[in-house]
């Protein structure tokens, strides 16, 4: 057949018809569909980032088994009575409102082949790009007499929520002269300076209430985050309230039991009248779940946080395997945000901007005492890495003091509205 220049345009309109025919993506689906597991720091801030910088273009269906979300970070002060448990609590209201598909459910299961999220309810959700960020969970025995059973009568309170109100009431249950002991975890975990911050929260609720109590704490660490301007501050404000045993003086050597409740430190038996433990810690179980946890933690790309088991699975937050980054609110939220604009991008082809991160960790050490450590990074072929970093100094001025806690204020402000909207 002849072919003339009408059959041939023909042809190619046809041909550049299908060639720019929708991709089909998940399930079908004409649009991408983005999951995100966890509603913390991390997940809410991503979701709600994907959601509003596609318009439209992308669906994001956010799993979160809880309707309140309480944060972990700023739980020492509602400890110290500086917050109230309402402070704390953010609903899904607004990220809803925003476009985002917000379903109220344990992922139990990650299907790679598939591409599927199974739910408790018995139902799953189809992904293109799936986004882990399910923060921490604990790993039973490594405190021995320890497991999660007994958290009730020794409660963790390293995730934010009925733990933290039930340490908060152990804690005001106290009679007069108690003690308070606190098993502090190995590292990496959860904010470093967190379990020192809860002491001097402690520290400043005891004082008022109960000032002859004793402040016990046993660590597996012979050092912990901004340990200098702690110990200034405890000596400053808690006088003969706090004892630190590090590992060098038999910290690491520890028992506990919850029946009795005891402490043993380095063959040592105290009766205690509330023990705070915090276990190590590992990945939230859904990482394991998918496949991409090496260890404890989910190894992961610096560029995007897309983890090395799986380029269509992300990690962010306290359960990735990074580099420099300390497990913080902090940092998972400036994670999200780096992952966010690169699964925009891969799925929409819209602009990727080159990965920053920066990371603030503020702690209060008495009213109006605050301290601050913190560090900007980079992504390397390796890992997140350092850039610069800087720490308050000891023997600062009330008024500089003072201002680092307001600052803490406007952070937890501007954070929570960036995850939530």
């Amino acid at each position: 057949m002849k072919i003339n220049r009408r059959i041939f345009m023909g042809n190619s309109v046809i041909a550049a018809s299908t060639l720019a025919a929708p991709t089909v993506f998940a399930d079908g689906h004409a649009k991408p569909r983005v999951v995100v597991i966890g509603g913390g720091a991390g997940g809410a801030t991503a979701a709600r980032y994907i959601a509003k910088d596609s318009k439209g273009k992308i669906d994001v269906t956010l799993v979160e088994p809880s309707r309140m979300y309480y944060t972990c970070f700023f739980s020492n002060l509602y400890l110290g009575g500086v917050k109230s448990i309402d402070d704390l609590g953010h609903s899904y209201g607004k990220i809803a409102a925003g476009g985002v598909n917000v379903v109220h459910d344990w992922a139990v299961g990650v299907d790679r082949d598939s591409k599927t999220v199974s739910l408790a309810s018995g139902s799953s959700v189809p992904y293109d790009k799936l986004i882990l960020s399910p923060g921490i969970d604990f790993i039973d025995g490594a405190v021995e007499g320890w497991n999660l059973s007994s958290q009730n009568a020794m409660p963790h309170a390293y995730k934010g929520g009925s733990q933290t109100e039930l340490l908060k009431a152990q804690i005001a249950s106290m009679p007069q002269g108690g003690t308070y002991a606190m098993v502090a975890p190995p590292n990496p975990y959860r904010c470093p300076p967190g379990p020192y911050e809860r002491v001097s929260m402690v520290a400043h609720y005891l004082k008022s209430n109960n000032p002859t109590a004793k402040i016990i704490v046993a660590d597996p660490k012979p050092k912990f985050s901004k340990q200098g301007l702690f110990q200034e501050g405890w000596a400053k404000h808690y006088d003969g309230m706090i004892e630190w045993i590090s590992s060098d003086f038999g910290g690491g050597n520890v028992s506990v039991d919850p029946n009795e409740m005891t402490v043993s430190i380095d063959g040592e038996t105290v009766k205690v009248d509330v023990c705070n433990v915090i276990p190590a810690m590992k990945a939230g179980r859904i990482a394991e779940l998918a496949g991409v946890t090496e260890g404890n933690f989910a190894p992961v790309n610096a560029s995007d946080m897309s983890t090395k088991a799986n380029a269509d699975i992300y990690v962010l937050g306290d359960a990735s395997q990074q580099g420099d980054m300390p497990k913080s609110g902090f940092s998972a939220n400036s994670q999200a945000k780096v992952c966010a604009n690169a699964v925009r991008g891969s799925l929409t082809g819209s602009k990727v901007f080159p990965a920053k991160f920066s990371n603030t960790c503020w702690s209060l050490v008495h009213e109006n005492d605050g301290i601050k450590v913190g560090a900007t990074y980079k992504a390397t072929a390796e890992k997140i890495a350092k850039v610069d970093g800087f720490i308050s100094a000891t023997n600062e001025s009330a008024e500089l003091r003072k201002a680092t806690y307001e600052e803490s204020e406007g952070w937890y402000a501007g954070i929570t509205a960036d995850m939530f909207g």
